[in-house]
């Protein structure tokens, strides 16, 4: 196999402007969830802060939170939410290394980029070779493989397989997603149809529109989508296979959400807090069909992971029937290590799931 990970050269800190810098300025927090003012507004791309004299990268980041310099000279990233009184908020504006902050973007040799504008008239076939070769890689070295799905992906039944088969074979480390997704995955395997149409014909069903419905119902009535699966009806799909696997499934809902399915948060801190769990373990995310939740993966995912002085870039992609959605997520990840296919999400799993050993 081909594929290497891009190697990562940090900054020359004999440079003088890093030398002769600054330690960064703190201030403690003085109210739970509320950060001092002129808090450093952190970005996607690694950034240093000098402490005690010595540079200091965080081991992951995430875009628009704040630099919590902890005790054992680390910072951490903290969406400002979760800031706690006495945390040290590390302050300021400048990112030049004037302030003891330095925001370096070029430490990767051989990222993907993505060029802006892509159309549906472009062509992926690289695109495509360069991710099978990195999901083969992620899988034989202990990656963490994250898919944030909108529920479009789950009303095929071809694309319903070939998800589970990809779950099966090791190519799904943890799912994201909302509650309609999870529902019409459900709903095709104990109906056969995704919101009252057949999933296999495509043929909507007379006065099966209410499957969608009866099937949160039925899954309320169980009291979990675990024990509903337990009661052996739901024969399929790409939830079943991913609870009997074992893979972590992350299900945030939005405003107005039918039911919801148990499992799904409510509320939406809470449930931005294990959507960061499971990103802050992701080493690629692959979006499919879902502006809310891609746009919240783009902006809560690190560019890249620390461990041990060996930095790795978290590879990211956005894939949409739309310019529009995959051009917003692009966006949202600074066009750092991400790459978009304008294509049908069906076609896209399928694809994946058939040149997958």
């Amino acid at each position: 196999m081909s594929f290497q990970l891009p190697k990562f050269t940090p900054p020359d800190f004999s440079q003088d402007f890093l030398t002769n810098a600054p330690d960064v300025i703190i201030s403690e927090v003085k109210k739970d969830g509320v950060a001092p003012a002129g808090f450093l507004i952190t970005s996607i791309s690694p950034e240093y802060f000098k402490i005690k004299g010595q540079w200091v990268l965080p081991t992951q980041t995430s875009i628009e939170c704040a630099a919590v310099a902890r005790g054992n000279n680390t910072v951490e990233i903290v969406e400002f939410r979760n800031l706690k009184v006495l945390d040290k908020v590390i302050l300021g504006n400048s990112k030049d290394g004037s302030e003891g902050i330095y925001k370096y973007t070029n430490g990767f040799n051989n990222l993907p980029k993505v060029r802006r504008g892509r159309s549906v008239e472009s062509s992926f076939s690289s695109d495509y070779k360069e991710l099978y070769e990195l999901l083969e890689y992620e899988k034989q070295n202990n990656g963490c493989i994250v898919w944030v799905l909108g529920p479009a992906v789950v009303f095929d039944y071809d694309t319903r397989a070939a998800l589970s088969e990809l779950a099966q074979t090791g190519y799904v480390n943890a799912l994201m997603a909302g509650n309609a997704m999870a529902t019409h995955d459900l709903e095709g395997g104990l109906f056969q149809t995704a919101l009252g149409q057949n999933i296999y014909t495509q043929e909507s069903v007379v006065m099966r529109h209410y499957n969608h419905l009866d099937l949160i119902n039925e899954a309320r009535r169980a009291g979990s989508i675990d024990e509903l699966l337990d009661e052996g009806d739901i024969k399929d799909g790409f939830m079943k296979t991913c609870l009997d696997k074992n893979i972590p499934i992350v299900l945030v809902g939005s405003i107005r959400d039918d039911g919801p399915l148990p499992s799904v948060y409510h509320n939406i801190s809470y449930g931005l807090d294990a959507m960061k769990e499971v990103t802050d373990k992701a080493t690629v995310i692959i979006c499919l069909a879902t502006v809310l939740h891609s746009v919240a993966t783009a902006n809560l995912a690190s560019s890249y992971r620390a461990d041990h002085e060996k930095v790795r870039p978290v590879y990211f992609y956005s894939i949409d029937i739309s310019e529009y959605a995959v051009n917003q997520v692009s966006v949202a990840r600074e066009y750092i290590a991400i790459k978009t296919i304008v294509t049908n999400v069906q076609d896209f799993v399928v694809n994946v799931q058939k040149n997958l050993r």
